[in-house]
């Protein structure tokens, strides 16, 4: 005979592990954007979601982790419209194609600049490494290094495409974008044409 109490109470326990993951992001989301991602502790998102310190560090083991989430959508929605970008235009130059990745990319940081800092400052013992091995960097950078690869094919020369993509993407992080924009003065389109011309154009 089969044992009915089981499969209820683990629909229940998944129920509300979903409710409870909800609750969190919506009132993380909430905090951030009165406070800033940096001013709001972990402690105080489980305060103000009326849920135990242990039921949000179960989930989320830090802010990266937590912000990673909220922007996953986003982040989702970002590579479709550069995947339609690519396809629609593979008969352009790799060079235009690429400088439009990157003004797609300068686009959605500032949009969404204080989760993208949440994201890259997790708490790690190699904030580095964590960051680079982001879904989000690890997909960007392998588009880039594509572009950069095609690039020098048509150049015939060696390729350095991974290295080439590794410093693009180190100038365009939180801290290095967002020093060239508030102390350094440059505008977003300022950044984007000095990063072709150090990076992309010969």
């Amino acid at each position: 005979m089969i044992n009915d109490e089981n499969p209820p109470r683990i629909r229940t326990e998944r129920r509300d592990a979903a409710k409870n993951r909800q609750l969190i992001l919506d009132t993380a989301h909430r905090l951030f954007e009165k406070f800033g991602v940096e001013q709001v502790s972990m402690n105080q998102i489980a305060t103000e979601a009326q849920i135990g310190p242990g039921t949000l560090y179960r989930r989320y083991r830090n802010k990266g982790e937590l912000c990673q989430d909220l922007i996953k959508d986003s982040v989702d929605l970002f590579f479709e419209d550069i995947e339609e970008y690519l396809k629609e235009n593979d008969q352009e130059p790799p060079i235009q194609r690429l400088k439009e990745v990157l003004s797609f990319f300068i686009r959605f940081r500032e949009k969404k600049a204080q989760l993208l800092t949440g994201v890259e400052e997790a708490k790690s013992t190699n904030p580095l490494k964590s960051r680079t091995q982001s879904p989000l960097y690890v997909e960007l950078h392998q588009i880039l290094v594509e572009l950069f690869d095609e690039m020098e094919a048509n150049e015939q020369t060696y390729s350095h495409s991974a290295f080439k993509a590794d410093m693009v993407l180190m100038a365009l992080s939180s801290d290095s974008y967002f020093f060239q924009k508030d102390v350094r003065g440059y505008s977003p389109e300022e950044i984007l044409e000095l990063l072709c011309s150090t990076f992309i154009f010969k």
